[in-house]
């Protein structure tokens, strides 16, 4: 054999071992992203249905005619559903002919040495539609 060969043939093996390394930090970054979404994405699904919920109290107020008190009392009914604290601030205000509620929360993320707070801040505010164009 000849000493070219010889080489070739240990070059050869240590490549081998640096695909190994790079496949082993691509499943870890895989694994990592997939860890992250497993924790975050069901509460940003929560607070976009939350924020679905908010749309239709708000509406509904503003064709039935019900006060600030009324929509406060359902937006804080529907709060368990969506796992929204219940330090959560809630002001609904009635403005230039139109309902609005606005919510408030923070709902913090626990990932291994790290925690990050998901903000929630929402106003919904009825449609002119329903409230006669105002």
């Amino acid at each position: 054999m000849s000493a070219i060969n010889k080489s070739l043939i240990v070059q050869r093996r240590s490549e081998s071992g640096s695909a190994r390394l790079k496949l082993i930090i691509v499943l870890g970054v895989i694994a990592i992203i997939g860890y992250v979404g497993y924790l975050y994405i069901p509460i940003a699904v929560d607070a976009y249905y939350f924020k679905d919920v908010m749309q239709n109290k708000v509406n509904l107020a503003a064709v039935q005619g019900y006060d600030t008190n009324w929509l406060r009392d359902e937006v804080a009914k529907s709060e368990p559903e969506y796992h929204v604290p219940q330090e959560a601030t809630i002001t609904p205000t009635q403005a230039e002919g139109r309902m609005e509620v606005r919510v408030q929360f923070t709902r913090p993320i626990s990932f291994p040495g790290f925690t990050y707070n998901y903000d929630f801040d929402y106003t919904a505010k009825s449609t002119s539609f329903l409230t006669g164009g105002k």
